[in-house]
């Protein structure tokens, strides 16, 4: 299957329209927050037995939400576009009144009392009047690029469930991808909005760090993003006006932004320098799934006919330490969470979680994560110099489609994640923002996924080219098979 220039804004399948989508439905009353919640809660009532997508539903806290929204929209005075907008949350995310497990059997629901407190972006959602539909799987602690834990089991993915949905927010990305709920926000410190959006043919953004802000901070340091996982570059842009705001809460938010991230959404590439690098410069060390590497083809075909300069260049990234230094930061940070926990908890953890922590983060000296943040900073100052050159850099987000649900990556059962993702983590190591946008299919049907990266704070960027390529292409319109099963469960 090929992609061309067909048009992304044909219908829609009714079983999973876009958060915009629905907003235009209020406005005209064609549709309502109530009907819009229904066939929300019906799909994870029909579909969430297969994915195993939802750690968490509070149906009848949506349901009161939705009636409050629809009398909203129907006095003419909702609180903005996201109103009634079915929503999920990685549970990662603290949110009011419900438990937050982070995947792990180390967390008792009852030791957070009543849970009093909403994580910033979970906090903007609530006051937009988005209707919160529950909590989404996540490994422990979010530690990893597949999503399956000793407390939740494996989510599948929704093109096949005996397949992964990737990880650390594959929840979230299978959720999206099946109608349960519009769109949610994830959580990446290497990856975890956009592996999954690749495996699921969604789309998700980590957009520059600071942009959304995080409370608690995360053990992961400034590795970790929140981000928006929709079906639309044009949703996860309207997300991101409403969570890409300050909060005292977090020290390094940024100050809101001067503009809406939906202005110039529309604009094109005309004249835009896109650099086209299939594997980061990494060489023989990586090899691509042939429909990886036709995706990134075609989609830097798409934008030379749109007006983008594309021209092949590789980032200067090799011999650079990153992924070791990556390892130093992530697996240290996921011995302290752990460390909290007790003496014995990491006998209590993920087995994968284990090896890696013993591996790599126990006897991590003062100079060793020193030297590690170096390399950091090396590595931001070459992407600073690079996108002097060139705006949008266009990679694979992740090499190869979705593998088997009881595998930890595609070679081997056991695999450590970063060995089969190397496109992502760097840019969670330069603190750039990422999108990743649905771009092809395998020839057994999987989706893959582009990735679009851009400057420090040019998120809108990164969002007009994923746009672009929205618009030109049928990748976004081509849905799961399962969600036809929902059309059963009105």
């Amino acid at each position: 299957m090929t992609s061309g220039p067909l048009g992304g804004s044909g219908p829609r399948h009714p079983s999973r329209p876009t958060a915009l989508e629905l907003s235009a439905a209020y406005a005209a009353g064609t549709t309502t927050p109530e009907q819009a919640t229904e066939r929300a809660l019906a799909a994870i009532e029909a579909l969430d037995p297969l994915v195993r997508a939802m750690v968490l539903v509070d149906a009848e806290g949506a349901r009161r939400s939705a009636r409050e929204s629809t009398r909203r929209w129907e006095q003419g005075r909702p609180l903005g576009p996201a109103d009634g907008i079915p929503t999920t949350i990685k549970d990662i995310l603290l949110t009011r009144g419900w438990p937050t497990l982070r995947g792990s059997r180390l967390i008792d629901p009852g030791t957070g009392s009543d849970w009093p407190e909403d994580a910033p972006a979970v906090a903007r959602l609530r006051a937009a009047g988005c209707v919160l539909l529950g909590k989404n799987a996540t490994p422990e602690f979010a530690w990893k690029g597949t999503t399956d834990s000793l407390r939740h089991g494996a989510t599948g993915n929704p093109w096949d469930p005996a397949l992964t949905a990737g990880g650390s927010s594959g929840g979230a990305a299978a959720a999206v991808g099946l109608g349960m709920g519009a769109w949610s926000v994830g959580t990446d410190g290497g990856g975890s909005v956009r592996i999954p959006a690749a495996f699921t043919g969604t789309v998700a953004l980590k957009p520059t760090y600071g942009r959304v802000p995080l409370h608690p901070a995360s053990p992961y340091g400034t590795l970790a993003h929140a981000g928006p996982m929709t079906t639309s570059v044009a949703d996860a842009a309207l997300m991101l006006d409403l969570v890409g705001v300050p909060d005292p809460r977090d020290w390094s938010a940024l100050p809101e932004p001067p503009r809406s991230f939906l202005d110039g959404l529309d604009h094109g590439v005309e004249g835009l320098r896109v650099a086209v690098s299939p594997r980061l410069g990494l060489g023989g060390d990586v090899v691509n799934h042939p429909a990886v590497d036709r995706a990134v083809l075609e989609a830097a075909e798409v934008l030379a006919a749109a007006g983008a300069r594309v021209e092949e260049v590789d980032p200067d990234l090799a011999g650079t330490g990153c992924l070791e230094a990556f390892h130093t930061l992530w697996f240290t940070g996921a011995d302290k969470v752990v460390q909290a926990y007790g003496q014995d908890a990491l006998e209590q953890v993920d087995p994968g979680l284990r090896r890696a922590i013993r591996r790599y983060g126990q006897g991590v000296s003062a100079a060793d994560y020193l030297d590690a943040t170096a390399v950091r900073m090396e590595l931001g100052r070459r992407m600073g110099l690079f996108h002097e050159e060139h705006d949008v850099l266009l990679t694979p987000t992740v090499p190869g489609p979705a593998f088997d649900l009881t595998r930890q990556g595609p070679d081997d059962p056991d695999q450590l994640w970063t060995s089969w993702t190397p496109y992502t983590y760097p840019f969670n190591m330069t603190q750039q923002p990422a999108l990743s946008v649905p771009a092809g299919l395998t020839d057994d049907g999987r989706p893959v996924g582009v990735q679009l990266v851009s400057a420090r704070h040019a998120d809108a960027l990164a969002l007009r080219v994923g746009r672009t390529l929205e618009e030109r292409t049928r990748w976004r319109d081509v849905i799961p098979p399962l969600l036809d099963r929902t059309e059963e469960h009105p």
